[in-house]
C-alpha cells in the first residue's frame, strides 16, 4: 500500500477525483489499495445479494457495496470503505441517499479478506468501525469460508458451513447459512 504525506479531511477526500484504484483515508492520509481479485468480488456480490433479497421483502434499510465511504474518526479523519454495509431507515431514511458520506454509521459492515490483507489489520479496522457506531462487523475469510462476527458487547464469534448468520437486533428474521456467502445461487 502507498500513502500520501499531506493530511486530508473526509470532506476533501470525498471531492477528490477517482484515483483509478481503491483507496481509504486513514488518519488523514490517503492509502491506496490493491485490486482484490475475482474471488473477493464474487464473495462480496453473494453477501450483498443475500442481504438485498432479504431486505426487498421487508424494506428495513439500505444495502450498499463498492466501498461506500464511512467516516470512522475525526481529527485527523478516517474514511473506510466496507465491502458491504447495511443502514437501517432509522439511521439513513428511505429515499435517495446522500452523494457524500452519510452522517451516521451503518449498523452492519462486511469486510472480505483480500489476498493482500492481514488479519490483524482487519481486526483493527473492525474495532474502528465499532468505535464509529457500527453495531456488528463481519470479517469474511473466503479461503476458509468463515465469517467472524465482532460486536462491542460480546466476544467475537466465528461461523462456517451451515452455521446461521443471524442478527435479530439489526435484521429481524434473517437467517442465512454461511456457506451461501461462498457458493453460486441455486438455479
Amino acid at each position: 500500500m502507498a500513502t500520501t504525506d499531506v493530511l486530508v479531511t473526509a470532506d476533501e477526500f470525498s471531492r477528490l477525483p477517482d484515483m483509478g484504484q481503491p483507496s481509504e483515508l486513514v488518519r488523514g492520509r490517503i492509502v491506496l489499495m490493491n485490486m482484490p481479485g475475482a474471488r473477493h468480488g464474487k464473495v462480496c456480490a453473494r453477501i450483498a445479494y443475500q442481504l438485498m433479497r432479504f431486505n426487498e421483502q421487508r424494506r428495513l434499510g439500505h444495502v450498499m457495496t463498492n466501498d461506500s465511504g464511512i467516516v470512522t474518526t475525526r481529527g485527523p479523519d478516517s474514511v473506510r470503505g466496507p465491502d458491504v454495509a447495511f443502514y437501517s431507515y432509522e439511521r439513513l431514511p428511505p429515499g435517495e441517499v446522500p452523494a457524500g458520506y452519510p452522517a451516521a454509521a451503518p449498523e452492519l459492515v462486511f469486510e472480505v479478506l483480500s489476498p493482500s490483507d492481514r488479519w490483524s489489520e482487519l481486526q483493527q479496522k473492525a474495532a474502528e468501525y465499532l468505535g464509529a457506531g457500527v453495531r456488528c462487523v463481519v470479517l469474511v475469510d473466503p479461503s476458509r469460508e468463515t465469517a467472524a462476527l465482532y460486536r462491542d458487547d460480546r466476544p467475537p464469534k466465528t461461523l462456517a458451513g451451515d452455521d446461521a448468520f443471524e442478527i435479530a437486533e439489526i435484521l429481524p428474521g434473517l437467517s442465512i447459512p454461511i456457506r451461501r456467502f461462498f457458493e453460486d445461487a441455486a438455479v
